[in-house]
């Protein structure tokens, strides 16, 4: 952190151009990004030779502007991760004051990129977006006086002190993304936590990038200094070998885990520290037998072959009417529907960060950020198409990734999850995978209860995300509680009946992954402060039903279809009632009729099996 604070937080502005012969390639760096190289070279190191697709998306003549965030592994020599903030914009060429030979297209495309050192990508891209406007306004690329002045001004400007205030989060609006997602913010925030190969898509870039980086900021600390080590990964020898064969080596596609046996060696030699020997050992692959896979979209449609795994849960139901914990009966007002909880703080301001003894991550007095990302689990916010093969490598055991071509998407069977951001559909087809990730009843009343402070006054034009309850730093911060609650109750000599208000499947699958055995070698003292249990654990009660109803309605196909049909039932109810006129007898006999056809189709949602795939 020290270290980050002396040197310069910016290393290079860079200028990207669409060549008609040479396709994407650098057109200026400054400081040169090859040390004795001139500015206008194009020669790139090995290590970042994807930067020119990064820098200028898959279909950015679609768009007449777009911004990318992206990640470079370091160069040799180099321990952390670069950070790179791309604006790209296009223009037509006639309109250029100073034409070039080698522009003969109608439009230019260019992106101006900042790689920093720093993750602090919404400040960057306000500044650099300006600038860009600036630069093309100028109709003349060899003026580049505009750009040096640039890289001056922002690392006279940054520092690493923008680390731990609001700053970092600017252009991430966790509203927007409840908003959007609804109840489905939780099953990403706990697909995270599972280590799982997650990919983003939707267009623009823009658009994805800030989805998937407002996931990240839920995680305490995770932006500031959990991504040192995400983009860890080896790119191939040549870009002739991605296109020279349409064929692309793929592990079996169990995510491959990494040794611990470096988390075992040093837990041993720490004094009254937790054993994690115990674990099972995910060292070794379920099957390191290479299949070929072609780059061509699967027989079918995506859609036609999704699995619904949305749906109530009559066995949860069922066990849970008779749980009551007495310890907890009264943290749930039945009235109200709301828990009854203490306020969490905000979550800038971190206090002391020390280096994680195991992590090697820049942890605070709880041990967070936790070690997700880390030993070859990518965070990739913007995904090239050349770094296709990321996604079958064995040396990488899972991703959160984002992308824009249609490719990426119709090869689901290389990611554990897809989520699709327009839709907000989250798709997944391992069954067991499914299981872990049902919401329980404690974790439904904590999604409800973000959904109902968000949209309270979400129509209000000029407190609209400023205050504090319902705002970004809110949810935020009740995230943080969420995680916080969940990390205590592992310690608890009871933790099992603690844990199982997170979903017994899901915190049996946590505890095997590598974040939570980074975590757990270690002894965090400050956790004694945090109360153990699930934040809105408590006796199950009717208003849970509904809410559990309600998310099944709302998400699931079958559910879906019952909702129309409820809506034309209650149309066929007014048009009979007005057909029968005052008749108190034909009223109820149509009242009847609607309550019974409604309960029928309740009955169904209820005995859906949930496996069942959609209809």
């Amino acid at each position: 952190m020290e270290s980050q604070c002396k040197e310069e937080p910016v290393l290079h502005i860079v200028v990207v151009g669409f060549h008609h012969k040479k396709g994407c390639q650098v057109e200026f760096s400054y400081p040169p990004i090859i040390p004795g190289a001139g500015h206008d070279s194009n020669t790139l190191p090995e290590e970042w030779k994807y930067l020119p697709f990064l820098a200028l998306p898959d279909g950015a003549h679609n768009h007449q502007e777009d911004t990318v965030y992206f990640h470079l592994p370091p160069l040799d020599g180099q321990q952390k991760c670069v950070y790179g903030v791309s604006c790209y914009r296009q223009m037509e060429a006639k309109a250029l004051k100073v034409r070039e030979a080698d522009i003969t297209r109608e439009t230019v495309q260019k992106s101006v990129c900042v790689l920093s050192q720093l993750p602090l990508f919404g400040l960057i891209q306000a500044k650099l977006q300006l600038i860009t406007h600036a630069y093309f306004e100028e109709k003349d690329f060899s003026q580049i006086s505009i750009l040096k002045e640039l890289y001056d001004h922002m690392n006279r400007s940054l520092s690493c002190t923008a680390l731990e205030g609001s700053q970092i989060y600017l252009g991430l609006s966790a509203r927007d993304l409840i908003l959007h997602f609804k109840h489905k913010v939780l099953i990403l925030f706990k697909l995270i936590l599972l280590e799982k190969k997650i990919l983003f898509y939707v267009t623009p870039v823009k658009r994805l990038v800030e989805t998937l980086m407002t996931v990240l900021s839920l995680f305490p600390g995770i932006i500031e200094h959990g991504l040192a080590d995400s983009s860890h990964y080896q790119p191939r020898r040549s870009i002739s070998e991605d296109f020279s064969s349409p064929e692309i080596i793929s592990a079996d596609e169990e995510s491959l885990s990494m040794s611990t046996t470096d988390i075992t060696n040093i837990s041993k030699e720490l004094e009254g520290r937790h054993d994690v020997s115990d674990q099972p050992d995910q060292s070794k692959p379920c099957n390191t037998t290479l299949d070929t896979h072609y780059l061509q979209p699967h027989a079918g449609s995506l859609l036609d072959s999704e699995c619904e795994w949305e749906t109530l849960e009559p066995h949860v139901m069922d066990e849970m009417e008779g749980k009551v914990d007495v310890a907890h009966s009264n943290m749930f007002d039945t009235d109200s529907g709301l828990p009854i909880t203490v306020q969490p703080q905000s979550a800038t301001g971190q206090g002391m960060l020390t280096s994680g003894l195991v992590s090697g991550l820049q942890e605070d007095q709880y041990g967070l950020p936790l070690a997700i990302f880390t030993k070859g689990y990518l965070c990739m916010p913007y995904m090239a198409l050349q770094q296709h093969h990321l996604l079958s490598d064995i040396s990488v055991r899972g991703f959160v990734a984002g992308a824009t071509n249609i490719l990426f998407r119709q090869q689901r069977h290389l990611s554990d999850a897809i989520v699709d951001v327009d839709e907000a559909r989250i798709q997944i087809h391992d069954p067991e995978l499914r299981k872990m990730l049902y919401l329980s009843t404690a974790d439904l009343r904590f999604a409800d209860y973000l959904v109902k402070h968000v949209t309270e006054n979400k129509e209000d034009v000029f407190l609209d995300g400023t205050g504090w309850e319902g705002g970004d730093e809110w949810i935020r911060a009740q995230f943080g509680l969420y995680i916080h609650s969940l990390l205590s109750s592992a310690l608890q000599q009871d933790h099992e009946r603690l844990l199982a208000d997170y979903g017994t499947a899901f915190t049996s699958a946590w505890k095997i992954t590598h974040n939570y055995r980074v975590w757990i070698s270690n002894k965090h003292p400050a956790m004694a402060s945090i109360t153990p249990g699930h934040p809105f654990q408590g006796q199950y009660s009717v208003a849970d039903v509904k809410i559990r109803l309600s998310h099944s309605m709302q998400n699931s196909e079958r559910g879906k279809k019952i909702g129309n049909a409820v809506m034309s039932t209650s149309r066929s109810v007014v048009q009979t009632g007005k057909a029968v006129g005052q008749s108190v007898g034909g009223a109820l006999t149509v009242a009847k009729s609607a309550m019974s056809s409604w309960f029928s189709m309740l009955a169904q949602v209820h005995a859906c099996p949930i496996d069942e795939p959609p209809v």
